[in-house]
């Protein structure tokens, strides 16, 4: 399969991610501006009820931006609320992998009750522990770690024209997906619930939000470049 369907791929499974931060959000109430798939300039958009729902021209990464004035507005709506607005991506990308485990097993043959219902939740649980389990590794080597470029290079090595591998490598990057953003880091899904969870023990860590929420930022774009940079060697190598 072609690199197109891989960029395709994990442009789908962003979408997927932020749609449950907006379903999630109208859920509790909390009004989206703009629900974006891909950052920078938007390429195409359109609006419906209030927000505007676009495609940013770099299509790796999203975000749905709450129509708020500022971080003052955004701290004021309830931390309860805010804590299901974070959990909605990741949930989201958990209940997509139950759904290929399932049609995983049901391209290998396991058709019964049990391999489609049952077992896709028991995989998901176990792909999510594994992964957990792998990152303090990551960290530990760095240069094992991948960006985008080794992602769609390695990606489309693996899946072929195997619809099999397809799917499991949809599963695969997927989870990943998820348990990246559940990461205790403040500019990500894991961070802001943990910041959430930490106004109700200490109202004032409420000030610790944006100067927490900028450095990880400069971090996670540094490694982003240093995964990049190292993919690129690998590739040219």
């Amino acid at each position: 399969m072609s690199y197109l369907f891989i960029v395709g791929l994990v442009g789908f499974l962003i979408l997927i991610h932020e749609l449950g931060h907006f379903l999630a959000a109208r859920w509790v109430g909390i009004p989206i501006a703009r629900f974006s798939v891909g950052f920078g300039p938007l390429l195409c958009s359109f609006r419906r009820g209030g927000t505007q729902f676009g495609l940013a021209w770099f299509p790796f990464g999203g975000y749905v931006l709450p129509d708020v004035k500022d971080e003052r507005e955004f701290l004021n709506i309830p931390a309860g609320r805010r804590i299901l607005f974070s959990l909605g991506g990741p949930v989201a990308n958990v209940l997509l992998a139950v759904f290929l485990f399932s049609v995983l097993n049901a391209l290998t043959g396991h058709t019964s009750a049990m391999n489609l219902l049952i077992d896709p939740w028991r995989q998901t649980v176990e792909m999510i522990a594994a992964i957990f389990a792998v990152i303090p590794k990551l960290f530990a080597n760095p240069q094992h770690l991948s960006g985008i470029v080794g992602i769609v290079t390695e990606g489309r090595a693996y899946v072929g024209f195997d619809p099999v591998r397809a799917v499991h490598f949809a599963i695969l990057l997927n989870v990943n997906l998820a348990v990246f953003n559940m990461l205790p880091i403040p500019a990500l899904d894991g961070g802001k619930i943990l910041l959430a969870g930490a106004e109700k023990v200490w109202p004032g860590s409420r000030r610790l939000h944006l100067p927490l929420a900028v450095a990880s930022w400069v971090f996670l774009i540094g490694l982003m470049l240093f995964a990049t940079l190292m993919d690129v060697m690998k590739v040219a190598a």
